[in-house]
């Protein structure tokens, strides 16, 4: 079995090895075996909760059969301990970054909380917005242009309201996310394993973001933002029509 380029590793050297590791192995490693193909070892651990210690690897320099040995006084224990100090850290290195993701995983469940519902409720009310800006170009509106505007004013209160709400659990789930950015797993992803499939679609950007009052062109603002200015343009439309019409006051 190969470990690497410069590293073959026989039968009776992986049994020697685990013999010497065994003291300093995570408690959850559950089997080695060889991957498919025979290139290297494929490490096979319990699943962690991620509120567990971050497995961090242990020093064997004082252990007298794994610390260094010069390759001339003795090159088959030269040998055996480099390959033994491979394998551990490939071990702790994997052990480590399942538990980064599970890490991830459970900050984002404690912290998601009402989103779904603070979500739906943004939708509702931008469609509801959606629908009084649209009835504004109808001939029925004409009718009733006051109480039109007057719905249409309602439609953008509540849809700014729930904006501004989501923006709070979005800036909850940014933080999360910035704080797992080494995590080997993607945003999406993680949101999923958390139990939020639905998530992808959410709007959540950079949590520098939320506390900004100036945006670049080249950045995407919060969704209480981006809803401002969808406001300001339905608004200066409105105003423009009115101006046209003959109906402002």
């Amino acid at each position: 079995m190969s470990l690497g380029p410069s590293f073959e590793i026989d039968q009776a050297e992986l049994t020697e090895i685990f013999s010497r590791l065994q003291p300093y192995l995570p408690p959850h490693l559950q089997r080695v075996e060889p991957r498919p193909g025979g290139y290297g070892l494929r490490y096979v651990l319990a699943p962690v909760t991620g509120r567990e210690p971050q497995p961090t690897e242990p020093t064997t320099h004082e252990d007298p059969k794994l610390r260094h040995v010069q390759e001339k006084d003795d090159e088959r224990e030269y040998w055996l301990r480099l390959k033994a100090g491979v394998v551990l850290a490939d071990i702790y290195r994997q052990a480590r970054d399942e538990w980064r993701i599970a890490a991830y995983v459970a900050d984002l469940r404690d912290v998601v909380q009402d989103g779904p519902v603070l979500w739906a409720a943004y939708q509702d009310a931008a469609k509801a917005l959606t629908a009084a800006y649209a009835y504004l170009r109808t001939p029925q509106a004409a009718a009733e242009w006051p109480s039109a505007l007057s719905r249409l004013l309602d439609a953008q209160d509540h849809v700014q309201q729930a904006a501004d709400a989501f923006d709070v659990r979005a800036l909850d789930i940014a933080r999360v996310r910035d704080e797992h950015l080494y995590a080997d797993i993607g945003h999406d992803a993680a949101m999923e394993a958390a139990g939020y499939p639905e998530a992808s679609g959410w709007h959540i950007t950079d949590a520098r973001l939320y506390h900004e009052t100036r945006y670049s062109e080249w950045c995407t603002p919060p969704l209480a933002e981006q809803v401002r200015r969808l406001i300001a343009q339905q608004e200066e439309h409105v105003a423009k029509i009115s101006r046209l019409s003959g109906t402002a006051g």
